[in-house]
């Protein structure tokens, strides 16, 4: 099944030169390499305009929005949010439903080389693999997926996490700091492999598909 809409076709007709059928893996890459070289928006700081900076900086968004999707299609990874199936739609939304996940895996494209430290609420830019850190407010917490030092050279990095959280943890409240934390600053979102918009709904809607266990009792 095509994953994108007309408007996303078209959109990647006009920035990857061919619509997704006619891409190969190493056309893809290549224009990729080329877009990012282009659109980042360090190039545009030479400017000194706000509405510049950020006209550049939502470009380059879309673009790496576009480009996981892309990826996932190429590989044969849905990017269909419906198809996530983890618990139908009434059971999460039930004031009785139940939550709780080991290790879920979360992975944040980004052109923001501080992110992953603000993540793990660390001031040195220094992290270890299977490093945590405690989720204000909650049991949960986050585990890092690999070693990061300083700033890494490149236009985009990928910040691979796991998160933990038990059902005496609000869902809500675990969504709202991920989400307060990576608005503005991550170019792209994905919840064991599901690209995800960066949308405290969408982020919340597909935690809960994922880590729904049941409906409590009812008590009376």
């Amino acid at each position: 099944m095509n994953p994108f809409s007309e408007q996303e076709k078209q959109e990647i007709r006009e920035l990857f030169g061919s619509v997704p059928e006619q891409l190969t893996p190493d056309s893809f890459k290549k224009t990729l390499r080329e877009l990012r070289a282009k659109y980042h928006p360090d190039n545009f700081e030479k400017f000194g305009d706000d509405i510049v900076r950020q006209l550049a900086t939502e470009r380059f968004q879309r673009i790496e929005y576009l480009a996981v999707k892309i990826e996932n299609w190429l590989s044969g990874i849905s990017t269909n949010n419906s198809e996530s199936t983890t618990g139908n739609e009434q059971q999460i939304h039930d004031p009785r439903a139940r939550f709780a996940y080991r290790e879920m895996k979360i992975e944040i494209r980004t052109a923001d080389k501080d992110l992953k430290y603000h993540l793990f609420g660390t001031f040195y830019r220094w992290l270890t693999l299977g490093d945590r850190f405690k989720i204000p407010g909650s049991k949960a917490f986050l585990i890092a997926d690999e070693e990061h030092a300083g700033r890494k050279i490149g236009f985009v990095e990928s910040i691979r996490v796991y998160l933990t959280f038990e059902e005496d943890d609000s869902v809500e409240d675990i969504t709202h700091w991920l989400h307060d934390k990576i608005t503005g600053r991550a170019d792209a979102l994905l919840i064991e492999g599901e690209l995800v918009p960066i949308d405290y709904e969408a982020i919340l809607v597909a935690i809960k598909r994922r880590s729904f266990r049941l409906l409590a009792a009812e008590t009376t």
